[in-house]
């Protein structure tokens, strides 16, 4: 007989706990090479270059956020079929998520890559800063569904609960390209380019590493069938489609604030590019967390124990308020640190100080509302994170840019930002907080939810029926040899 779903029983602090903190290595392992290789970019002395890979990686960030709301959606159907004992259903599920995300990821990929330029001179890159932000464009982006199939697959082992796995999909990849960075940057002499090569590379490992895992070792993902693909689209879509939605809010708003900070030139820009590139690494574990507790939540509501919802969705927002305090205190004592060490002067020192001084401790808003947002969309409701989402990306920041303009400077941008995640984050907490604590009654009477299905009949669901055995406790957790 297949074991419970491993997130329905214990203690859901330790589940939330160990689930982001596995998740935040591998992704800190990834950003800790993106602010690596701004270093390197900066080493090089010219201010146009950073602010390259800043207005780079506003574009790029539309197409992460388009392979994330593809990997919420995967995650949460699989989590909930593994929860209401329908593991056939969830290899079906996985495969049929790996096709529609390849299908999706290529579209938009081709699509970004033929409209590189304009999407650049839209958020303020002109001249040399053009040129060289539309090369590392035209290599970086068609690597972009090899991102996604990373991102799936590091997904669907969070389902299962292997935590260790998913941390070396992301690892493996921080890893790979911290190698190769120098050599191609400044061995081969190739520059910005380098960085884009290895990029492209790091990806591709990725994927190997994510599929190796969710194939070969839990043998998680069916046999690829587009006819089972078309007929799950509508389940996938239906949380994909305001999933997507809902992340891709966030590069819009971005893409704002950089259009509004390119007005005091390339320094500035490359002040807030270095920012970015610290948001992520000191916040990894709230990126995480919002990926990790789908997985729990998704897992309790296939089983119906409302309870350990609750209590899984305050134990995030407690995890969110710890997490912050300690990398807010961090970045602040390290400000100096990084103004000199990126050759930051003028207003780019302003940015990066303005965000390690008080931006930084706003992002206990934001957390609170990547939360919520997990919850939304994994109990029933991905519309509400949609809506939450642009409220702050398209509402609040646009009204406070034209009410704060340019009171304060460059740095105004990180007012401008953290001045929306608390309006939109503290909402966003509240309602959360009131829809989980009147959760009840039968899940599939709740719009998104993936209702257990038959189990598809060609002939792979032998092997799935002993997934439950692949749930024990992450290795992490009990010391045990994984599998």
């Amino acid at each position: 007989m297949a074991r419970p779903a491993r997130f329905t029983t214990g203690s859901t602090m330790r589940h939330v706990a160990v689930m982001t903190t596995t998740g935040a290595v591998g992704l800190m392992s990834l950003f800790l090479v993106d602010v690596a290789n701004l270093f390197y970019i900066s080493r090089l002395g010219q201010a146009e270059l950073a602010a390259a890979i800043g207005f780079a990686g506003t574009v790029q960030f539309f197409m992460v956020s388009v392979s994330i709301g593809l990997s919420i959606a995967a995650t949460a159907t699989v989590s909930r079929a593994l929860g209401a004992g329908d593991t056939a259903g969830a290899r079906r599920l996985a495969a049929s998520s790996m096709l529609i995300l390849v299908a999706v990821l290529g579209l938009v990929a081709a699509l970004v890559w033929l409209n590189r330029r304009t999407a650049l001179e839209l958020i303020g890159a002109t001249g040399e800063t053009l040129e060289i932000a539309d090369g590392f464009l035209a290599i970086v982006l068609p690597s972009m569904p090899f991102l996604g199939v990373g991102m799936v697959s590091g997904g669907l082992l969070r389902s299962v609960g292997d935590a260790r796995r998913a941390m070396y999909v992301t690892l493996t990849g921080g890893l790979f390209a911290a190698a190769l960075d120098p050599l191609f940057i400044f061995g081969f002499g190739l520059g910005v380019d380098g960085a884009a090569i290895v990029s492209v590379l790091a990806r591709m490992m990725i994927a190997a590493v994510g599929l190796w895992g969710a194939v070969r070792v839990h043998d998680l993902i069916g046999r690829l069938d587009l006819r089972a693909a078309l007929g799950d689209a509508r389940r996938l879509l239906a949380i994909a489609g305001p999933a997507v939605a809902t992340q891709v809010s966030t590069p819009i708003g971005n893409a704002y604030l950089t259009r509004l900070v390119s007005e005091y030139g390339d320094s500035a820009v490359a002040g807030w590019a270095v920012t970015g590139r610290f948001t992520a690494l000191a916040f990894a574990g709230i990126f995480t967390l919002s990926g990790a507790l789908g997985p729990i939540l998704g897992q309790n509501l296939g089983a119906g124990l409302y309870p350990r919802i609750r209590r899984a969705y305050r134990d995030a927002l407690v995890f969110t308020a710890c997490y912050v305090v300690v990398a807010w205190a961090l970045l602040w004592l390290a400000s100096d640190l990084i103004v000199a060490g990126f050759g930051l002067a003028g207003p780019g020192a302003e940015v990066l100080r303005a965000f390690t001084r008080f931006g930084a401790g706003a992002f206990l808003f934001t957390g609170a509302l990547f939360v919520s947002n997990a919850a939304f969309n994994n109990l029933g409701r991905p519309a509400w994170a949609t809506g939450f989402n642009w409220s702050r990306d398209a509402l609040a920041i646009p009204v406070l840019g034209a009410v704060i303009g340019g009171a304060f400077g460059a740095s105004g941008v990180v007012a401008i930002q953290a001045l929306a995640a608390l309006l939109v984050g503290t909402l966003a907490a509240l309602t959360a907080l009131r829809y989980v604590e009147r959760l009840s009654g039968p899940p599939e009477g709740r719009r998104g939810y993936a209702a257990p299905q038959p189990a598809f009949a060609s002939g792979r669901s032998a092997v799935a029926a002993q997934l439950g055995a692949e749930e024990s406790p992450s290795p992490l957790a009990t010391g045990e040899k994984s599998r």
